[in-house]
């Protein structure tokens, strides 16, 4: 009970005469251009990942210093 390949030609079909093969082309391009990006952008991400990863143990690392002093409650204050 699924679409048959007449159903699929007829769907091709019209959508070619919607559209037109060069307008087609174009969204093509434009799809694929878009997906080559993204790939592109998950590259530089994973890429940069580990980066950011050793940066903030660093800055953790100094912010874990032990401060010295003396510390006082309110009551003991008055």
């Amino acid at each position: 009970m699924g679409i048959s390949p007449w159903q699929l030609l007829i769907i091709l079909a019209i959508v070619l005469l919607l559209f037109g093969t060069k307008r087609l082309k174009n969204i093509g391009g434009d799809v694929g251009g878009a997906i080559k990006g993204f790939k592109k952008a998950m590259k530089e991400g994973e890429a940069e990942e580990p980066a950011k990863l050793e940066k903030a143990d660093e800055e953790k690392a100094k912010d874990d210093s032990i401060i010295e002093g003396e510390s006082t409650r309110e009551k003991d204050k008055v």
